[in-house]
């Protein structure tokens, strides 16, 4: 039966996947997506003479808060908890602490200059106002290498449960998609949606993009794997045969080939030189004495003039006032400080719930890169802890830190989170020796990163706010002078683009209201 071009296209989609649906898109000459830059503040230098802000925490939200208000002259300070900035933005290295609400302390080991970013790990090429921060802080960046068609795909119910390289599943799952796309067109079933110039323009398409034979065949390809690589003398290269339609069915391996053509994530992806957290360190260096460390919030309050902020310093108790405050806490902590906020406002933060991801990094001898030729990226695993996250920086370098399990405490492994750590290690080193038998006993050094544990966070981004949707739309609102700020005050949920963007909405939006009061 003939099929519309907009049901032909979500069927390939559905098939191969973004990749394909935008290519089969592009040969037939539609328009790609395109980005805009972020829209700079609205209030001139000035804006903010001889009015106080306090802004309540100090990762991203907080510190691109005061780092702009400072700029339109505001008299602001920013009081962290902790005793670095960041928040969530925290790189682990050769003695750095990971401490737990419990009291469960973990002191990194690992050789000097290796690291791993325990939060936010990456900076797309679409994030243009982090992006813009680090250019204007001047942070050197290099590529994280989000992707390798090296890395690996593992299901226990598929060939074997012998990992598959991404270049062969996606190069496979190519080359069959476009073998049937060609029957169906010489079948005649887009004859009514299909032009003759758009048939022959598609079928000049598969043939490349399959890349299928004269007949319209797929018989595998070189981009798949090689069985003989080619080299000198009558060494020729030989393609390895081509894996079946059912076997990559079977392993569901789509998530994995597929997850790099989410809008963020697509190359090029990167990181800070030396750490994520070159980020608020460079922020912090900035604003200098600005930013108050090791000083915990302990009430909120309004006044007629403003806000009232306690909060203890160094075991002091002290006390501020303000005209404004930018909150940019974590609602975990928010739920358990006294304050004065709407009864909308505590209704959104007291019935939300968040996410628990957690990240377990190893130190080990680099057998990725000597062993498998795999360079950065990611390999996945159906069942069990996955990914596995190789490094991108240090390259070549003896050793480095590699991820094995960057997902949710509590649903992707059932029963995970309530497992000791030792119990955490040791299924980490399982899913590593399913990927690279032999290896897993390589692993050293583990450290376990749960943001549901992680002290002064108690989760890593939102899930739900009180209140469902009408929770988020009232927290993008201002409740009298205290405005918030975060990824959880903004759609880009989990990046620090999110919490980059609320923050400067939120001094967009205090200046407005200093302009129309003066």
């Amino acid at each position: 039966m003939p099929i519309s071009r907009r049901s032909f296209l979500m069927r390939v989609g559905q098939a191969g996947g973004y990749g394909a649906a935008f290519a089969t898109m592009q040969a037939l000459g539609l328009m790609p997506m395109r980005g805009e830059m972020a829209q700079p503040i609205q209030a001139e230098a000035g804006t903010g003479d001889g009015v106080k802000v306090v802004v309540l925490g100090g990762g991203i939200g907080g510190l691109v808060s005061a780092y702009e208000l400072r700029k339109l002259g505001y008299d602001v300070i920013v009081l962290e908890a902790r005793e670095r900035p960041g928040g969530r933005n925290f790189t682990g290295r050769n003695g750095t602490k990971v401490e737990f609400v419990d009291g469960t302390t973990q002191t990194i080991q690992w050789e000097e200059g290796n690291y791993q970013n325990l939060g936010p790990a990456r900076l797309p090429s679409t994030h243009w106002t982090m992006l813009n921060y680090v250019r204007e802080l001047g942070v050197p960046l290099e590529v994280e290498i989000n992707t390798s068609r090296s890395t690996l795909l593992q299901n226990d119910k598929a060939n074997g449960g012998k990992p598959v390289p991404q270049r062969k599943a996606i190069n496979d799952t190519r080359g069959h998609v476009s073998e049937l796309l060609s029957k169906c067109i010489r079948q005649g079933a887009l004859d009514s949606e299909f032009s003759a110039q758009d048939k022959e323009r598609m079928m000049d398409f598969l043939g490349v993009y399959g890349p299928l034979d004269k007949t319209g065949a797929y018989l595998g390809s070189g981009r798949a794997g090689m069985k003989v690589a080619p080299g000198a003398g009558k060494q020729a290269e030989v393609d390895e045969p081509p894996m079946d339609m059912r076997t990559l069915l079977d392993g569901n391996f789509w998530d994995g080939m597929l997850y790099e053509e989410d809008w963020p994530w697509q190359a090029t992806m990167f990181q800070p030189v030396g750490g994520m957290d070159r980020i608020p360190y460079a922020f912090a260096k900035s604003l200098g004495p600005i930013v108050q460390y090791n000083s915990p919030v302990r009430e909120i309050r309004k006044t007629s003039n403003g806000v009232r902020i306690a909060y203890t310093q160094s075991g002091e108790a002290k006390q501020l006032g303000a005209v404004y405050c930018i909150c940019a806490l974590p609602f975990p902590m928010l739920k358990r400080i006294p304050n004065d906020f709407s009864a909308p406002f505590k209704k959104a933060i007291e019935g939300s719930t968040m996410a628990g991801a957690l990240k377990i990094a190893w130190e080990s001898r680099r057998f990725w890169e000597t062993d498998y030729n795999i360079y950065g990226g990611l390999s996945f695993l159906e069942e069990g802890v996955s990914p596995v996250w190789y490094p991108s920086s240090r390259i070549m370098h003896p050793t480095g830190i590699v991820v094995c399990g960057y997902m949710m405490d509590d649903n992707e492994v059932p029963g995970f989170a309530d497992r000791t750590l030792e119990q955490k290690f040791a299924a980490s080193r399982l899913s590593m020796e399913k990927l690279h038998p032999g290896h897993g006993k390589e692993l050293r050094n583990p450290v376990y990163c749960g943001w549901r544990q992680m002290k002064w966070n108690e989760g890593s981004w939102i899930m739900d706010y009180g209140g469902g949707l009408s929770g988020y739309d009232v927290m993008i609102e201002g409740d009298g002078p205290i405005y918030f700020a975060g990824d959880t005050i903004s759609n880009v949920v989990g990046w620090q683009e999110g919490a980059a963007l609320s923050a400067r909405r939120a001094v967009d939006m205090i200046s407005a209201k200093v302009k129309a009061t003066s």
